[in-house]
């Protein structure tokens, strides 16, 4: 039988209403806001990937630090760590990388699901037989400590008899809603992921995967702001929460009390935070993420002395004329400068 998915989604408290409208607003902040150089976006991009990839992996029990992720990925050896840790890695990277990079051409799709999954684990050794097949033999939701052991049963999971056709239901619900837009697409996204995980299609990586998809269909719903900020972390820092509105919602399903409601208020609460955090990248205080070390000169200059001709800007920082207007563009277009006057007489204020 077909499970109703949309009977979830109706009928929904206010609350929840009122930070999907929250996470929209800052959503057409970040989409009017200041548009941000590519270079800018570039750094804030590579750092993502890092701090993404490290709390994704920590979240299932590998144990890298931010750090000793990146010294890894520039070929740096870690000879203390399980090899499965460092594959898990790479793994991970790759795949959000080349999801930031083409969601655009990425059908959303069964094939697509199990070709990440192969991608995912495609550096893991021990994963070889299982890498892009849905599980053969039933699997289990745990709370994972900080060795990387199982503590506590989450619940469990669909049947492996029935996986194929429960990821068939939840992918085809999810394709057709998106498309009709009778519910908000991250009340959508919500179900679609709160289904994956109480499936778990996978032997392995299932909760690895699932971060990639969000990434993937928050992307492709608009949220742009994806790479800038790391929804990884967010989940990571409140790990606990995370598996309590897991557990609560799913072992209601099914039930005459089946609700959603708790994994609703704890996706959207986290991906409020994120959304507001990538409009953060536009306000002043941080202004020096936006620029680059030498940029960043030329601000600290004119914050200090508060207004200035380019010329004595140049002859105070040492930096060139070429990037003294280049900043000096990208300042008035954050509107954090103003200008006064023209031709030779033309200065900057600070706002």
């Amino acid at each position: 039988m077909t499970k109703n998915f949309s009977k979830r989604l109706d009928n929904l408290p206010i609350d929840i209403i009122q930070t999907i409208a929250q996470v929209d607003q800052s959503k057409n902040a970040w989409a009017t806001g200041a548009e941000l150089d590519r270079e800018v976006l570039t750094r804030l991009k590579k750092s993502v990937l890092v701090t993404s990839t490290g709390a994704s992996t920590r979240i299932e029990g590998a144990q890298l630090s931010d750090d000793e992720v990146e010294k890894l990925l520039r070929g740096m050896k870690l000879d203390k760590f399980r090899d499965r840790d460092k594959q898990e890695v790479l793994g991970y990277y790759e795949l959000l990388n080349n999801v930031f990079d083409t969601y655009r051409s990425i059908s959303f799709s069964e094939s697509t699901i199990k070709f990440f999954h192969r991608e995912l684990l495609k550096h893991v050794e021990k994963d070889t037989t299982h890498r892009g097949d849905y599980k053969k033999q039933e699997n289990k939701v745990a709370m994972i400590d900080a060795a990387g052991n199982p503590i506590e049963i989450v619940f469990d999971t669909t049947p492996a008899y029935l996986t194929p056709k429960e990821m068939q239901e939840v992918v085809e619900w999810t394709q057709l809603e998106l498309i009709e837009k009778k519910y908000h697409p991250l009340l959508i996204i919500c179900n679609f992921l709160v289904e994956f995980l109480q499936i778990h299609p996978f032997t392995d990586g299932n909760g690895r995967l699932s971060r990639i998809l969000t990434n993937l269909l928050l992307l492709q719903q608009g949220f742009e702001y994806m790479p800038y900020v790391s929804h990884e972390k967010l989940v990571e820092d409140n790990k606990p929460e995370y598996y309590i509105a897991l557990r609560q919602s799913q072992k209601s399903f099914g039930t005459e009390k089946e609700t959603i409601v708790p994994w609703l208020k704890f996706f959207l609460s986290i991906f409020l935070e994120q959304s507001k955090k990538a409009v953060e990248l536009l306000s002043r205080e941080q202004i020096e993420k936006l620029l680059s070390p030498q940029q960043e000169v030329v601000w600290k200059y004119l914050e200090s002395v508060r207004e200035s001709a380019p010329i004595a800007i140049s002859e105070a920082t040492d930096v060139p004329r070429p990037t003294i207007n280049q900043v000096l563009t990208k300042l008035l277009r954050l509107k954090k400068i103003e200008r006064i006057g023209s031709g030779r007489g033309t200065r900057y204020r600070v706002i």
